[in-house]
């Protein structure tokens, strides 16, 4: 149970970390979508900025961590402090090499890369030009992104989460102070973007140095490929790469096939994937997050039933979570995207394709979040090599469907594709750590979610009801915001409700969790300044 409060602390720690960052990302969003649309330079962007976000996706929110975490937890354990902190300099040292090196080689093959990536831009000379400059300028990015996220790695350690968690948000603030001051000065406005990626990405690694530093962490001259540690890591973090990539790469799938659809299907994609990664980030990502420490130090010690117990609930959370979100996202695709992005170059052509995106984006979002949080269970193990495989077999059963579906769906088929890849490396990953682990409490993971299906069925009778009464897509802004607002207010609330009345676990665990954490708060007697 004391764990099962620690990682919902930490997750909750996280989440809301993670919601102020992402709601800086919808502004970010909606003044991209203001001033580019759907537009040749929007597409041009967006190709260039998913090569470098790949490795921020990849780096940040899994790869390092999955390496370093369980391995520096297991010198935390069983060496002496200084060894442990040895360790994290010497894996500085390489990481910051390796870094460089990726980011002088993104520069210097840009125009293969995006000849690559984009292969229906060649016909357009000038677009593919774009493209490659844009991506040369974001080079710098990766190299401080993937510090950032070495830093993370140490602070989640010593279970400092809220820092790490927020320090995407400077990418956001940086990005949209770029395109509202930055852009309009210069004779390509795109290119302001692409500044403002490069100052958030050295922020993220400036903001978290200092703490790091605090926690014990010293810079030394320490180089050695064949310490103990670092090849252990290096055997985790190859597959762990690939393994959290599954889903980047679809996406990055869909964007290359994409590129021969009509022009704005990139854009589409992009936008739809954006509300996709909401949920994702703030309850898929923070869960996964949170587990990764608690499930390695069980790993560590050898406490297995602990571990189970621990992932079980992991599991049921997120499902409580995801399922009324997916069924939100399907039923008021159409109300949030009008609502939030429609107007300037964003058109009603561009409220309606990305609507059609995010229906079938939206199918995965349960697989999706929940991948996040078994890979965890993987890595607490320190075996990465089963989610890399099992991510290879998705990877390849996503490009048939893109192939078979493109066709028939357009970008519709892209995105259905990669939600029925993510299904089926989720359902995989769970039928093999069943057989490793043993019972994962499936009955009462069942349960739950028959629970919660239901409690989802009357709030999508009710979304369904008052859309149709309340929401115009003709009327103003400020009048469909509040329609928007409403309905998923009211719906939420009806959910909780049923939930409430269902005894649903998950909810009375979280509701006792907020109840001791006020209690917590109210004992702390004011300070003078009060």
């Amino acid at each position: 149970m004391e764990s099962q409060k620690n990682v919902s602390r930490a997750a909750g720690t996280v989440g809301s970390m993670t919601f102020v960052s992402r709601i800086f990302g919808f502004i970010r969003d909606l003044v991209i979508a203001t001033k580019f649309g759907s537009t040749a330079a929007a597409d041009a962007f967006f190709v260039a900025f998913r090569i470098p976000n790949l490795q921020r996706r990849i780096l940040g929110e899994g790869a390092v961590s999955a390496a370093f975490i369980p391995v520096f937890s297991e010198y935390m354990q069983t060496e002496k402090d200084q060894e442990a902190w040895k360790l994290a300099s010497n894996l500085f040292n390489i990481l910051s090499f390796m870094l460089l090196i990726f980011a002088l080689g993104i520069y210097y093959l840009a125009p293969w890369i995006i000849a690559l990536f984009a292969p229906g831009f060649n016909d357009d000379p000038e677009k593919f030009q774009l493209t490659v400059n844009l991506l040369k300028w974001m080079a710098p990015f990766l190299f401080f992104v993937g510090l950032a996220a070495f830093c993370m790695g140490i602070l989640n350690t010593c279970k400092v989460f809220a820092l790490s968690a927020v320090a995407p948000t400077l990418l956001n603030v940086c990005m949209i102070s770029s395109a509202l001051m930055i852009s309009p000065m210069l004779e390509t406005p795109i290119y302001g973007l692409v500044i403002g990626v490069v100052i958030g990405g050295a922020l993220q690694f400036f903001i978290q140095l200092p703490k790091v530093l605090e926690k014990g962490f010293h810079f030394s001259t320490a180089f050695n490929w064949k310490h103990p540690g670092i090849i252990k890591m290096g055997k985790l973090i190859v597959p762990a790469v690939l393994g959290l990539a599954v889903y980047e790469i679809n996406i990055l799938i869909d964007t290359i096939l994409a590129s021969l659809l009509p022009e704005g299907s990139i854009s589409y994609l992009y936008y739809a994937n954006r509300l996709v990664q909401f949920p994702i980030g703030i309850f898929g990502v923070a869960l996964g997050v949170a587990l990764l420490p608690t499930l390695s130090d069980q790993a560590a010690k050898k406490n297995v039933s602990d571990l189970i117990k621990t992932l079980a609930f992991g599991i049921r959370l997120i499902l409580f979570i995801s399922i009324p979100a997916t069924a939100g996202l399907i039923l008021l695709r159409f109300p949030i995207i009008n609502t939030l992005w429609e107007r300037g170059e964003f058109t009603r052509a561009s409220s309606e394709g990305t609507a059609y995106a995010l229906l079938f984006y939206s199918l995965g979002l349960c697989a999706f979040a929940g991948t996040k949080v078994i890979v965890s269970a993987f890595y607490s193990l320190q075996d990465t090599m089963t989610p890399a495989k099992i991510g290879i077999y998705s990877m390849i059963l996503n490009i048939v469907f893109c192939l078979v579906l493109m066709g028939p769906f357009q970008h519709g088929g892209l995105a259905l594709a990669t939600s029925l890849s993510a299904l089926f490396n989720v359902s995989s990953l769970l039928y093999i750590l069943k057989k490793r682990l043993g019972r994962m409490g499936g009955r009462n993971i069942l349960r739950s979610t028959i629970k919660l299906m239901f409690s989802t069925f009357v709030m999508g009778l009710f979304l369904i009801g008052f859309n149709q009464m309340f929401f115009d897509p003709q009327d103003s802004t400020p009048i469909k915001l509040l329609c928007l607002s409403g309905n998923i207010v009211l719906g939420s609330a009806l959910f909780y409700f049923i939930s409430h009345l269902m005894k649903n676990e998950e909810l009375a665990f979280l509701i006792k969790l907020i109840r001791e954490r006020k209690a917590r708060t109210s004992d702390i007697p004011p300070s003078i300044d009060d």
